[in-house]
């Protein structure tokens, strides 16, 4: 798992230690982590929740009063450097 995966996990299991189960997917140039929020969230777990989402590289809050409250965080994978990008054969 590329070390996007694994801090969009790390992420996801302390939210849902925080009881917010949350959900990671891979994506082509992110992973991305996200959890459903209840209306009833006190003050003090929100601020353990933004401490946890602020790890990751972008976060933010989708609410809508159709589908309620989402929390999502956004980890970027590495971007090959200039001489890495077509792999081994296409480097000078």
């Amino acid at each position: 798992m590329p070390a996007s995966g694994v801090l969009a996990a790390a992420i996801a299991a302390r939210l849902s230690d925080l009881g917010l189960p949350s959900r990671v997917e891979e994506h082509d140039r992110f992973a991305s982590v996200q959890a459903e929020v209840p209306e009833s969230l006190s003050a003090d777990l929100w601020r353990e929740v933004l401490e946890v989402v602020a790890e990751a590289d972008r976060f933010g809050l989708l609410a809508t009063s159709m589908n309620g409250r989402t929390l999502w965080a956004a980890v970027r994978k590495a971007v090959p450097t200039t001489g890495d990008v077509g792999g081994p054969s296409n480097q000078r």
